[in-house]
């Protein structure tokens, strides 16, 4: 991808300027080290600032494109034009074409859908579920379990040094050029499904951009707690981080706080206690469908962090409980599968739309809940 300066670049180039270019402004948003072990923030809709340039009072007429490639040394000119055709550069707030000619003290600036995360990458042999690959991108089929990207607790084993392993990448810790910048999008640890990954810098910013316009189809398939009262609907709400629990997010109504999040829902079946339900987002906030169900009163099942791991809905009885601590066992994780993701292909431009089969854990769970609903309506 487009190269950019790691957390400790930004914190020294404070104090004086990268030689041959303006002193950057950088989004310092990368690992947040509040988050549980395997959490990830799931913010596509989001641009983040990587560098900023202030032409000098005589600059001469200059193409954009010949102006960054001048001032961001370690990255090719292809690369710079990529992005300005991804819309990902803009001049004073306003996004532009390559033969732009910037003027005296105009403000350009390198934006992109990704965070940074500065850590080493090193490759692991951990075997992957690919449905589908070529050369610009390929799909995982993600089990529950896995964290996708290195941070706070799990610098290896993960989802990320999979695929270096597979690609044949590798990227050190001071990394200037974001090679491994990689996954187009994140789900949790404890989700399972489809992961888009770009294998090339078009691509990557091709798919981002998708995601950034909310063009991509994204379904993902829940067991909640309670009997949802409507059959399909749309929850609209603000999520931001809990201010008394910083492992968790919440709903803020009205808008004080947190990014606007959008889940549309529909109903697949209801056991009485639990309801199945598929979940489509218009948004992409960390935790959206955990947090908005939460909201509605519909925690997901064995969810422990918004408080579906306890009995919610149902009756008192000895043999009720047993039920539900079965199916706990059964699969412990909360209940969430991404299930249907469709895009437009970068290459081809055609439609592609893929979709993944429940896994076995929650499969079985859904059906001891089919089970038991049918049985006690007889």
């Amino acid at each position: 991808m487009i190269s950019n300066t790691n957390r400790g670049e930004a914190l020294s180039s404070r104090n004086g300027k990268h030689p041959g270019e303006e002193q950057p402004d950088v989004n310092m948003d990368y690992v947040d080290n509040d988050m549980e072990e395997g959490d990830e923030e799931v913010e596509n809709e989001a641009s983040f600032e990587h560098y900023r340039f202030v032409s000098d009072k005589g600059q001469a007429l200059t193409r954009v494109d010949k102006f960054l490639t001048s001032r961001m040394e370690k990255t090719s000119r292809n690369r710079i034009q990529l992005a300005i055709a991804a819309g990902y550069v803009l001049v004073d707030g306003r996004q532009v074409k390559a033969n732009y000619q910037v003027k005296p003290l105009e403000v350009v600036t390198v934006v992109l859908p990704y965070k940074r995360r500065g850590l080493e990458i090193k490759p692991e042999n951990i075997p992957l579920d690919i449905p589908y690959e070529d050369e610009d991108l390929l799909l995982v089929n993600k089990p529950a379990g896995l964290v996708v990207h290195p941070g706070h607790g799990h610098y290896t084993g993960t989802l990320v040094n999979a695929l270096a392993f597979h690609l044949g990448l590798s990227q050190p810790a001071d990394a200037e050029d974001e090679r491994m910048g990689i996954l187009v999008h994140r789900i949790d640890k404890n989700t399972s499904g489809l992961l888009l990954v770009a294998k090339n810098d078009s691509a990557q910013l091709f798919l981002a951009k998708q995601f950034f316009e909310h063009t991509i189809e994204r379904k993902y398939v829940a067991l909640v707690w309670g009997n949802i009262k409507e059959d399909s609907g749309t929850i609209t709400g603000h999520i931001g981080r809990d201010p008394n629990d910083r492992l968790r997010f919440k709903v803020f109504p009205d808008g004080s706080s947190g990014k606007h999040a959008i889940t549309h829902y529909k109903v697949l079946d209801r056991f009485g206690y639990t309801t199945l339900v598929e979940c489509v987002l218009e948004t992409g906030r960390t935790h959206q469908i955990r947090v908005h169900m939460d909201w509605m009163g519909h925690p997901l099942f064995n969810d422990d962090r918004y408080g579906g791991d306890k009995i919610v809905k149902g009756t008192i009885y000895t043999k009720y409980r047993q039920f539900v601590e079965n199916c706990f066992q059964l699969m412990p994780r909360h209940a969430l599968h991404a299930k249907t993701l469709g895009f437009i292909h970068p290459a081809s431009k055609k439609q592609l739309l893929f979709s993944s089969e429940i896994p076995q854990d929650l499969a079985s769970v859904i059906g001891k809940w089919r089970n038991f609903s049918q049985g006690s309506k007889q």
